[in-house]
């Protein structure tokens, strides 16, 4: 039987931040198309993508303070956004 190789557990940096701005091209881009509301529904979705950065940096045992970018890091660019558009939100009129 042919074995895969090990595939390297810590990402590049550079792999990192094209992939963290794919995916925020891609929240943005639902969150324009959502009902609810632009600042809402982006806030929404930075939330699940916190919880997803979260898991896949646990499930992938990556070292949360390491030399290279992990989902960690993702997450807590996440974070800051959700942080940020949350503020928005709050002191937007309604």
């Amino acid at each position: 039987m042919a074995q895969i190789p090990n595939l390297p557990q810590q990402l590049r940096s550079t792999r990192v931040l094209v992939r963290f701005a794919l995916r925020v091209m891609i929240l943005v881009i639902f969150a324009a198309s959502a009902s609810v509301g632009f600042g809402k529904a982006l806030a929404a979705l930075l939330w699940m993508a916190i919880i997803l950065c979260a898991v896949t940096g646990a499930m992938r045992r990556e070292p949360p303070f390491g030399p290279v970018l992990s989902h960690w890091d993702e997450m807590v660019a996440y974070a800051a956004m959700f942080a940020l558009v949350s503020s928005f939100n709050q002191a937007a009129p309604t």
